[in-house]
């Protein structure tokens, strides 16, 4: 690569990675949810609370010097690498203009620039999945130190959330499924790197932990969150209508008091409050989840594939970035007020952030990139388009579905959930685009896998 390749290599990466953070430079701070605060806080307070990663809680505190931007630097960075890496094996390497054209409509068409802009561990989920696909399906095309980074990347994205993990641990299982049926599909070096990922993930969230609470344990609140679908769905009521009174049971006494959403339960609920949130209902909360699915399997089937349905196509940008993310300002104001000055000046706070105009264009071209798959799919099988783009589409299909079934059936559909992986379709959808449009200028070969550069080639 000569001089001049390299300086262009280096003004698209930047121009991306600006790209990707441009909504928090327009915000004069990065975008806060009101799950931001729970992750800062792990490393002042000292204790594990319910689906707020201690890893991604390490991240954050890393960042504070810099007012966070170094995080929100790094998530961008390493999805512009991803993607990079993504044009590379699908044919379209030594282009950095087409990266540059790639990242600007991803970031115009879908929600990918409100994920890497924000204290969140969303991006992560994305990563984490695209990097599964490039070990499992492309690892002859990448060199060595890009699957050691990739394994890395997908360790940490593993580490930032339990939903995360679960969805790359079903990704992982199908791989381990073909395998067993065309060991050429996925070569075994290539699972021993997806589950290398895992482990080391799983090793992240004991290790990290144990650094800050000094208990060797896993990141809770799978059963309770699973509790407040089954109680969003009428199946707590149910179950406490048939089982009470039973002294075991505290909420018997308030069972008619309860409220029929999940949100409202666990996080503007005075009752839940005084009778001490998860610490004081996790036993019980796990206990009525797990006997409500041996009483009623198949009204729990039924409201589960409701709610993976609603999950799929719940996928509009920005739920959650409002102006009131109280928990995360008194976070802020507590451990870090040297930055509370900046936070509050930020157009966010004031009030200004708006989403509906966005997600005129963002929801129905997600919904549209969705529907696309299958069509990807079928066409790779008549070699309409190469192979490598039918096995990118139907990777995707699987983690949006797996996605929905882990946030929608085991907690419950959030816009937020659905849009934090539905860019992978887009990414799907242009590489499909791009290879259609790159065929008509001169045909390519039809049969095998005749898109993939040969290992090392720009």
């Amino acid at each position: 690569m000569t001089r001049r390749d390299r300086a262009w290599w280096a003004l698209a990466i930047i121009l991306s990675v600006a790209i990707l953070i441009a909504p928090a430079i327009w915000n004069r701070f990065p975008l806060l949810q009101y799950d931001t605060g729970g992750y800062l806080a792990r490393w002042y307070e000292g204790t594990l609370v319910p689906s707020r990663a201690v890893v991604y809680g390490l991240i954050l505190n890393a960042g504070v010097p810099l007012s966070f931007w170094p995080v929100l630097i790094a998530q961008s960075a390493l999805t512009v690498w991803v993607l990079a890496l993504m044009l590379r094996v699908h044919g379209f390497g030594g282009r950095p203009w087409l990266l540059l054209g790639g990242v600007t409509a991803l970031s115009i068409l879908t929600t990918l620039p409100f994920l890497t802009a924000i204290l969140l561990t969303d991006i992560f989920c994305g990563l984490g999945v695209l990097a599964l696909y490039l070990l499992l399906m492309r690892g002859d095309a990448l060199s060595r130190s890009e699957r050691i980074g990739l394994v890395v990347l997908g360790a940490v994205s593993a580490a930032t959330h339990s939903a995360t993990i679960a969805v790359m641990g079903a990704l992982v299982a199908s791989a381990a499924l073909l395998y067993l049926i065309n060991r050429k599909r996925v070569p075994r070096a290539a699972l021993g790197h997806g589950v290398l990922a895992l482990l080391l993930g799983a090793v992240m969230v004991f290790a990290a932990n144990y650094a800050v609470a000094k208990r060797l344990a896993w990141t809770p609140g799978g059963f309770a969150l699973s509790f407040g679908r089954m109680l969003q769905d009428g199946i707590v009521n149910k179950y406490l209508d048939a089982h009470c009174p039973d002294a075991r049971l505290r909420l018997c006494a308030y069972k008619d008091e309860l409220p029929r959403y999940a949100d409202v339960w666990f996080w503007g609920s005075p009752l839940f409050d005084r009778l001490g949130r998860f610490a004081g209902l996790g036993k019980e909360m796990e206990h009525i989840a797990v006997q409500s699915l041996i009483d009623y399997p198949a009204l729990q089937i039924k409201t589960a594939a409701i709610a993976t349905a609603r999950q799929l196509i719940d996928v509009h940008t920005g739920e959650g970035v409002v102006h009131w993310v109280w928990h995360t300002y008194f976070i802020v104001h507590d451990y870090t007020p040297q930055l509370e000055p900046a936070m509050k000046a930020a157009r966010q706070q004031l009030g200004e952030f708006s989403f509906e105009t966005i997600n005129k264009v963002h929801y129905p071209l997600a919904l549209l990139s969705m529907a696309l798959l299958p069509a990807i799919v079928v066409c790779a099988w008549r070699r309409k388009l190469p192979a490598a783009l039918g096995e990118l589409a139907a990777f995707c299909a699987l983690a949006l579905f797996a996605n929905a079934l882990v946030c929608g059936a085991l907690s419950n559909p959030h816009d937020r959930y659905g849009a934090r992986i539905v860019w992978l379709a887009a990414v799907a959808a242009g590489l499909a685009l791009a290879c259609v449009i790159e065929r008509r200028k001169a045909p390519l070969p039809a049969q095998g896998r005749d898109i993939l550069p040969a290992q090392g080639q720009a």
